[in-house]
């Protein structure tokens, strides 16, 4: 086990800028939780920096599982590596996966993403596909990226078990002959009385401005969340993902 220098500390700390892992087609995976679930995985860890804590409690040298380099880190050096508020005892750099997953005829429900923005609502919508089965997103171009820090860490383990797509959403849209594509929008049907058709393919909006009219020229129907209340104007993404998912998965 080596202890991390501080020549290889600034290199490392070098990654917390987003553009340096766009660049090297790398990201970052922080806690023990995450650490574990990419371990379990197929990702291709680069590097570990733990705590001499931390590494003592292992039954197992975690570092053999992937061939990756193993340092042990002071509290202070992860602080350094670290983009969270209060750095955890353990911190990965990984290889992404490849995109472009191909999609599976038989999957029921794909979820599709139009320009989503807050990386917080991408790894929740992770983390709820994860929890129906729904193994398949597409995104447009314009969404925020599935290995920024912050969907990582809102997936709580789902990017390891999701597959993302990046792709001219509306194109892609209008090429799915097998499937229908629901978008959720104001004055759509009520989630509780339309039919549902599977396979089918549900599209969330951007966060202020909703679905673009580029992709909504490619939905068949448009469905919607009853405002019970008729007080708040509209749901969190997040939120109207989970509820239509659920629906959907009834």
């Amino acid at each position: 086990m080596e202890t991390l220098s501080k020549n290889k500390l600034s290199l490392l700390a070098s990654y917390r800028q987003q553009k340096r892992c766009d660049e090297e087609n790398l990201f970052v995976i922080e806690g023990p939780k995450l650490c574990l679930e990419a371990l379990l995985s197929d990702i291709k860890i680069r590097t570990i920096c733990a705590t001499a804590d931390f590494w003592d409690n292992q039954t197992s040298p975690l570092g053999g599982l992937h061939d990756a380099a193993c340092y042990e880190a002071s509290q202070q050096q992860l602080e350094r590596l670290s983009n969270l508020r209060t750095p955890n005892k353990i911190w990965m750099l990984a290889e992404r996966p490849l995109l472009g997953e191909a999609i599976p005829s038989q999957a029921d429900i794909i979820i599709a993403l139009d320009n989503l923005q807050d990386p917080g609502n991408l790894g929740t919508i992770l983390r709820t596909a994860d929890w129906f089965g729904i193994r398949h997103l597409v995104c447009s171009t314009d969404t925020v990226s599935c290995f920024n820090p912050k969907v990582v860490q809102a997936s709580m383990g789902a990017i390891f078990r999701t597959y993302v797509n990046y792709v001219n959403l509306a194109d892609f849209l209008k090429s799915q002959h097998e499937r229908t594509v629901y978008g959720a929008m104001l004055g759509g049907e009520s989630i509780y009385t339309c039919a549902v058709l599977k396979p089918a393919i549900i599209v969330i909006g951007n966060e202020g401005s909703g679905i673009s009219p580029a992709v909504a020229s490619a939905i068949h129907r448009s469905i919607t969340i009853p405002n019970l209340g008729h007080t708040a104007e509209s749901l969190n993404a997040a939120m109207a993902a989970a509820i239509i998912c659920y629906e959907f998965s009834r």
